[in-house]
Formats: C-alpha cells, structure tokens, sequence
C-alpha cells in the first residue's frame, strides 16, 4: 500500500494517494491497539513491565556526538584521580585477635545464594545465577572460603578490583564530569560484605562510643528513610520557630563525597566500635590496594590504584560513609545537624544565629579532614519566619560564605518553601504526574488491560503522589488537597483508577497510620528519640492509642506537624 500511495504521489493523483494513506493509517492502529493485549501484571510481570518501558521510552536513544572525545580510560584515569589521597597514611592493625569460631556458616551461604537476585557481574566473569543454580554444590567451599578469609583478616585481590559502568547524570553528557561512577564488584566480595554490614557493623551503631553519634542520620539504617529525615526536619523547625523569630536552615553539598573519603580517618572512627577485632582487620584490608578499571562503550580501560573513596556499588560503601560522617556535629547548644547519606542540613534558630559561621567554618574543617570538599556554589539557605506580625518585620540575615538565599529548597525530593505550605511540592507534584498520563495513555492506546492498567498507575502515578506524604502532607491547605482530588477523579474518569478507590485524605491518613505504627511498635525507631515514653501511673486510666508522652501545641505550625498530628489523633 505505501509503493502505490508513493506511485500514485508521483503521478500526481493526490486524491487517491490520500485515501491509501488512510487505510494505512487504519492498519497501524489497529496493530498497536492489540500490542500489548496479552500482557498482564498479575500473570507475567517482568514481561510486562519491560513491554510497557520499550513503548514508554522507545526504541532509540540519543546519539552523543560531543561525547565521542571520551574514551574509557580518559574516565577510569579521572575517577582515580579523584579517588585518590595526596595523604596518605596507612592504618594500623589490631593484634588483639582471638579466634571465636565460625563467622559464616554453610546455611547462611545457602541461603545467601538462594536469594540471590539478577544483579551485575564483577571481573571475576561469575554470574549471580550461576552462583543460585549451584548453591547447594558451592554452600560448604564458599563457607570455609569466607571464614578463612575474616580470621586471616585479608581479602583477595579480585574482589578488590571493581569495574566501572559510568551511569549519565545529564541527559546529554560531554565531560567526564556527568558521569557518575558506579562499582561493580564481584557478588562473592557483595556477599560478604553485606554479611559483615549486617551481622557486625549495623547492630554496633546502636551502641555508639560518645565521640561518635549516629541519631542524626537517617540513610542506611533498619529504620532509616527519607520520611523519617523530613519528618525530623520539619518537627525540628516548627519546634524552634515556637521560641524563635526566624530558623535558618543550611543544605550542606559535598563534592563527590562517596568517591574521596580518606581510608585512615574512616578506619580510627570504625576501630572505635564494637566489633570483633577480625572484622576491623579485614576491612582494613578491604580498603587498601584497591584498583579499579572502567568499561565504556564497550571498551575496557587499564587497571588504576585507588588510595580513597568507600566504593560506590559495594554493600560496604553505605555503612562506611555512615561511621566517616558520624563525628559531624553542630557545635554550639540549640543547633541540630540532620543527615541523609551526604545530603546534611544544619538547623540555627534566631537566638543562634551569631554561630552559623562557626559551624560553617567546622563543617569546612571536617571536611577538609575526611578529603572532602563543601560546595559552597550548590549549598542553600533557606529562612523560616514565624508567623507574627514582629516576626515578619525583621529583616533577612546576611548570607554566610556565599551561600545561595532561597525561598524554596528541595530536600530529598520534598519541596519546602519559607512559609512551610505545601502548595508549591502540589503543583510540581500535579505536573510530574500529568506527565505520566501520557505515558498511560499510550499504554492504554497498546490494548493493556484495564487491570493492568490500574496497577501500573499505582506503582507509579499514585506512588508519586504518597511519596513522604507522612512529612509533606500535614501542610496542605484545603485548596491543595481540593487540586490533588480533582486529579485523582480526572484519573478515575480516563478508567486509570477503580471508581471506589480513595481520595487523597483517606490516602494520607493511611500513610500516616502505617508510618506512624512502624515507630510506636518499635523501640529502636529513629523517630523514637522525639517521642519520650508516658510515666507509669499507679492507677487505671482509659486505654490510649499509644504510650506516649503528648509534646505541647504552641503554635498552628505543630499541629500541622506529622509528630504531633499523629500523637494527639484518638488520645482522648
């Protein structure tokens, strides 16, 4: 049909050319609205979801003609370059070891294997599949491979030496720069190590020595989330703005902070935890002579020492960039650091506000100690008034160390702006996923069930819209939440949603509940050191909801406070 439409073009019989045009038209939609009519997300998941990303994103990809100057080893040589420490020093080891016995046994390397999930292949060429399929053959070698290789406290070479894959940070790369490097290690060296993390390291940051604190960061622990760190964030401002005219918050940036941490600072602070002497030996040994090499389009750069950096892709990398940023504290009484992985914010209310260059000019110093780098062109400063009427008069503080003054800030995916309303996070929100209709609508346009359908809007329009909605949506004013239903019924009426589903209250109380159940059922929550226990009484009182003791409402702004909203909620 489209040789006789291109014939019929040529003869200049344009009339008829049209009318194949339109049969051709017709034959293509018709193909396409069956293209995805057998694919279902209850049946065959990974099938369906790696249909509904070839049709979301397409076949082709973006030629990077200014990109073709980089070559493999350029980018392995200025990853080295940045992982590497002018000073140097070599750690020393413990001798105070003592032979305990096994540290891993033959079941947990079974059951390691047997959990094993599709994941990336280190230079030692062995795959994560073949490692699951021959888990019952390989559990007793690879047990006594481990155990020799924590009481001798050294660790083979091959899994000291990681490969690349540089991942785009931008979506048209041209230096080396926007490329960030990821490591890939070999899954044997991943399993001991995430072994260790979990077996010794994690349950050591629960008793902490006192130079070292750990109740700020909420990144890489069992109860750790970005929820959490904005719940903290938003509980300490409103908190301090009840006595204090004005709160300024610090979003600290370190420059490649994963990539540069200086091996001998992060080892002095991990010997001074509680864990077995072998374990420090062997990870002291983890740490040194490491090498790495880069793959980039298919091509494999030279092998090149590395004196620094805590392994991006290792399942140690987390835990340790946990313990080097464990002695970063605020300085002065009445400031609070408050961290996620490396994304810090340092919290000064007005009566402090003569120490923010104080703590500044520490956090450069620590920095600068741990080879790191504060970057003063990406950090902000965003300012809280309280809302009265000599509150708002006063004028803005100055700027410390040229740090950009805002008037909203994005902290961990949450936009919060300086009059701590919601409705700004609301309309990114609406507009991120109005954008995302699209893409299901083209889906819809494939022939996808309609249950499937639904499924794929959960997994990711409405996972958008709840996304630390525990933290955010107490300050949603009445228009915002009028805003965010009407979406969800225009949602509803494109069929993208069940017409029974929730409206967006009915969403946020139960985000709200689970979260906040997850801390009042667990002792050991990080949310928990908010939270005092209620003193024991002598005689009987109405059952409560919960067992803590109610913080006072000094203000609006607390009770728009996750914390507070959720302890004053069914305790009479």
């Amino acid at each position: 049909m489209l040789r006789r439409k291109n014939r019929l073009m040529r003869c200049g019989r344009v009339e008829e050319a049209s009318a194949i045009a339109k049969r051709v038209r017709c034959v293509i939609t018709r193909r396409n609205s069956v293209l995805l009519h057998n694919n279902d997300t209850r049946r065959n998941v990974c099938e369906t979801w790696a249909k509904v990303r070839e049709v979301t994103r397409g076949h082709c990809r973006v030629d990077e003609p200014t990109a073709s100057d980089l070559t493999a080893d350029t980018l392995n040589k200025h990853y080295a370059a940045i992982s590497t420490d002018a000073n140097y020093i070599l750690t020393r080891r413990k001798h105070t070891v003592a032979d305990t016995g096994e540290y891993v046994t033959e079941e947990n390397v079974f059951n390691m294997l047997d959990r094993l999930k599709p994941t990336a292949t280190g230079l030692d060429g062995l795959p994560a599949w073949f490692l699951k399929v021959s888990a019952p053959v390989l559990s007793a070698p690879l047990a006594a491979l481990f155990n020799q290789s924590i009481v001798a406290g050294v660790v083979p070479q091959q899994w000291k030496t990681a490969v690349i894959t540089p991942v785009a940070k931008v979506p048209i790369p041209i230096i080396e720069s926007d490329y960030r490097p990821i490591s890939i290690t070999p899954v044997l060296s991943r399993l001991i190590e995430r072994r260790i993390v979990t077996t010794f390291v994690y349950p050591a940051l629960d008793y902490p020595p006192p130079d070292l604190n750990f109740s700020d960061q909420y990144a890489f622990r069992p109860t750790g989330s970005t929820t959490a760190a904005i719940v903290a964030l938003l509980h300490t401002i409103c908190s301090m703005l009840s006595t204090n005219s004005y709160v300024r918050v610090f979003a600290i940036d370190f420059s490649k902070a994963f990539d540069s941490i200086r091996h001998h600072k992060l080892l002095d602070k991990m010997s001074s935890l509680q864990i077995p002497d072998q374990i420090f030996n062997w990870m002291e040994n983890f740490f040194s002579g490491r090498a790495h090499c880069t793959r980039f389009h298919d091509d494999l750069s030279p092998t090149a020492t590395i004196s620094a950096s805590v392994v991006q892709g290792s399942s140690i990398g987390p835990a340790a960039y946990v313990v080097t940023a464990s002695d970063m504290r605020p300085q002065n009484n009445g400031n609070v650091i408050i961290k996620y992985a490396d994304d810090t914010y340092l919290v000064v209310p007005a009566a402090n506000n003569h120490t923010c260059t104080d703590e500044l000019h520490y956090i450069q110093a620590w920095a600068s100690d741990n080879n790191l780098r504060l970057n003063t062109a990406k950090s902000r400063e965003i300012t809280f008034r309280a809302h009265s009427v000599r509150a708002k008069s006063e004028p803005l503080p100055p700027p410390c160390l040229d740090i950009k003054q805002v008037t909203q800030l994005t902290a961990l995916g949450v936009i919060i702006n300086d009059r701590l309303t919601a409705s700004d996070h609301v309309t990114e929100l609406l507009t991120s996923c109005s954008r995302l209709l699209y893409a299901l609508r083209v889906l819809k346009a494939r022939g996808l069930p309609q249950q499937s359908l639904q499924d794929i809007f959960r997994a990711t329009v409405e996972a958008k819209l709840t996304y630390a909605a525990p933290a955010w949506s107490g300050f949603c004013s009445a228009g915002d939440r009028v805003r965010l239903n009407a979406f969800l019924r225009r949602c509803t009426k494109l069929g993208y949603r069940d017409r029974g589903a929730l409206d967006i209250d009915t969403l946020f109380t139960d985000c709200d509940e689970r979260f906040f159940d997850k801390i009042k059922y667990n002792n050991s929550h990080i949310l928990q050191q908010f939270l005092p226990n209620r003193l024991t009484v002598n005689y009987n009182l109405r059952t409560r909801s919960h067992n803590k003791t109610l913080i006072p409402k000094t203000s609006y702004l607390n009770e728009r406070n996750f914390l507070i909203r959720n302890l004053y909620k069914d305790c009479y």
